[in-house]
């Protein structure tokens, strides 16, 4: 959650109000959660990426404590809401971050949505994920102007190179 002047002077307003009520916040979590389990890659509003995206790294940490702590159980218990994931958590994703201490996930903002509502997009995803990545890799081109000076100035040193030697 980003820190704002709202949230430093918060009145009692602890969390974004996302839905009707607190339970209906909390049922929404929780199921957008459920999907980034599953799919290890899902697309929704910036603003509920950004709220889920704080529990789904501590989902982890708790998944890296193993299956046979009794609060990593718990917390799966309650933030899966589809309980045949809760092996996929512990066999699956846990291992995969082991050797990481933070940093999970990876929100990268994408077009707005062409509804009437045109609300901000983002995609959260598990890093190291089998898919392909959003963005492609950047290719080292010969034409940028630091690549250009690079090339003259090893020409330059070819050249005196050649001459002493």
């Amino acid at each position: 959650m980003r820190l704002t002047l709202r949230m430093l002077i918060s009145h009692g307003q602890m969390a974004r109000k996302m839905g009707l009520g607190p339970e209906s916040r909390l049922n929404m979590l929780r199921n957008i959660l459920t999907g980034l389990v599953r799919h290890e890659r899902i697309e929704t509003t910036s603003s509920r990426a950004d709220e889920v995206r704080f529990y789904a790294e501590k989902l982890i940490d708790y998944a890296k404590k193993g299956d046979t702590d009794e609060k990593a159980m718990k917390m799966a218990s309650f933030w899966l809401t589809e309980k045949d994931l809760v092996p996929k958590l512990f066999k699956v994703l846990a291992p995969r971050f082991e050797n990481q201490p933070n940093n999970y996930t990876r929100m990268v903002r994408v077009p707005n949505r062409e509804n009437l509502d045109r609300a901000k997009m983002a995609v959260l995803e598990y890093k190291g994920n089998p898919f392909p990545p959003l963005y492609p890799a950047k290719r080292e081109n010969e034409l940028t102007l630091i690549n250009q000076l690079l090339k003259g100035y090893r020409e330059e040193k070819a050249q005196q190179a050649a001459i002493k030697g």
